[in-house]
């Protein structure tokens, strides 16, 4: 019997007004009641066991399950979310609407770069709200420009592809609607007919939800519900080098695909498939975007992954968002000058894009994502992660098959569901999600220290511990990743 339903069972029968217990002695009253109650023998051990448990999910009868009964039926159902509810965070850690307190490996599905609250952020939300947060692009502002020009110096200065514009929008869908746009235009450009309009992506990548980033993302889970999706579009295999030639034709305006797959279970580019996509790309005529929306801004310890390439790999376009607000909505599309030659006043645009709140906030953002030295520490804090998760493969053989990714996005494959571990860890008070088939994603603030890798990695190995090595079942909680 699953904890849920105990808790529903004692939440119906005992319904009797009691005095507060404190957390630590409801543990203690839990276990002692229990050992001379006349409850039944499996709710008796669910009980025990709940209370053993520093962060047990709300129960039925809580406060945090009445408050989102009394919210819900006001909310389009697009998402099935965990028990907790969060109200505060600081740094790597959050606490809910009961003060509990989470390790977050999450960072907002790799959102939160610098944590949660940063001081200095929220300084300048603050300054800058008093001084002005919206004029629309029909106006100059101060912090568009210079937001733009950081990114493409850092750009440069990092070693990334010869970035020469940029355009601001308010998210990483609209980033990559922009490249998709862009790159039509291109194609338009080169042959007036329009012939020159496919684009390519590939299975297992995730590009957004929008027509034409979701027209990009061949995942049947997202599509199908929508169909048709928008014509032009052409799916191929991640890595494989020996079908570019089919793929990239002269009918391709573009070619969009992640450096590192986040959604899709962690999965790397061979660069060697990528000078190829690069060099196919030329031939044809066709722009090649990196979409760097969740591996960009210094999450592999370089300001873009596409850092590490020979020139001759680079593209034409890269998307960000995500860690580029640290949770302030903002997105990006950096273009070089011959792709923003073909577009012209009136092609594109945006109402709240570039807005002077959100660029200010973003320009700070960049600053401080481009710091060498913390891009040094998140390749430190990625050899300490894969210590843990190498020790916890010895533990667990016939469950952990590898360890991928890159810096601060790494994903362990498993050979079995990781929801009950996703359930187990956030039960012990760390935050973690899933993606891909059966993958754990690991996605922490690059600010992360070492003891609070070493904490929850600590709580990782006792969850699976839990999950795969102890009597009795933990069943997991849907809706921990966005692809499925």
């Amino acid at each position: 019997m699953s904890l849920r339903t105990c808790s529903q069972r004692l939440g119906a029968a005992l319904r009797t007004p009691r005095p507060h217990i404190s957390r630590a002695g409801r543990r203690c009253y839990a276990s002692t009641a229990t050992a001379t109650s006349n409850l039944p023998a499996d709710v008796r051990q669910a009980i025990e066991n709940e209370a053993r448990l520093p962060n047990a999910d709300p129960p039925a009868d809580s406060s945090t399950t009445r408050l989102v009964q009394s919210q819900s039926p006001y909310m389009v159902p697009t998402y099935v979310r965990p028990p907790p509810m969060f109200e505060q965070g600081q740094g790597c850690y959050l606490w809910d609407v009961e003060n509990r307190q989470y390790l977050d490996f999450t960072a907002g599905i790799a959102v939160n770069a610098l944590g949660h609250c940063d001081p200095e952020m929220s300084k300048i939300l603050y300054q800058q709200s008093q001084t002005l947060v919206h004029s629309s692009n029909l106006y100059h502002n101060p912090w568009t420009g210079a937001l733009s020009q950081l990114l493409i110096e850092k750009t440069r200065e990092a070693g990334g592809f010869n970035a020469g514009k940029v355009f601001v929008c308010n998210s990483g869908s609209e980033a990559n609607e922009a490249a998709i746009k862009f790159a039509r235009k291109c194609g338009r450009t080169a042959q007036p007919d329009g012939s020159k309009h496919e684009l390519v992506s590939f299975h297992n990548s995730f590009h957004g939800r929008t027509m034409g980033s979701l027209s990009a993302t061949p995942n049947p889970k997202y599509q199908k519900p929508f169909a048709p999706m928008l014509p032009g579009f052409r799916y191929g295999t991640y890595n494989d080098i020996d079908s570019i030639n089919d793929l990239v034709t002269e009918k391709t305006c573009g070619v969009i695909i992640e450096p590192i797959q986040g959604e899709g279970g962690v999965n790397v580019a061979d660069p060697d498939f990528l000078l190829a996509l690069r060099k196919r790309c030329t031939e044809v005529g066709a722009v090649l975007i990196y979409d760097e929306i969740q591996c960009g801004l210094g999450r592999t310890g370089k300001l873009w992954a596409h850092c590490d390439l020979p020139s001759e790999a680079h593209p034409d376009i890269v998307c960000t968002a995500k860690a580029l607000g640290n949770g302030f909505p903002i997105g990006a599309t950096l273009v070089t000058d011959e792709v923003s030659s073909k577009i012209v006043t009136g092609d594109h645009g945006t109402t709240f894009g570039g807005n002077p709140l959100g660029c200010r906030v973003a320009h700070y953002i960049v600053g401080r994502l481009s710091d060498p030295e913390l891009q040094r520490g998140v390749l430190e804090k990625e050899a300490r992660f894969r210590e843990h998760m190498s020790k916890i493969q010895k533990r667990f053989p016939s469950v952990v098959k590898e360890v991928r990714g890159r810096g601060l996005i790494l994903g362990m494959q498993l050979n079995a569901d990781p929801t009950p571990i996703v359930t187990a860890a956030r039960e012990r008070g760390l935050l973690i999600i899933t993606c891909g088939t059966n993958t754990l994603r690991f996605v922490p603030p690059l600010i992360i220290s070492d003891s609070e890798i070493d904490q929850g990695m600590r709580i990782l190995e006792d969850a699976m511990v839990a999950v795969f090595e102890k009597p009795g079942h933990i069943e997991g909680t849907d809706g921990q990743q966005e692809m499925r």
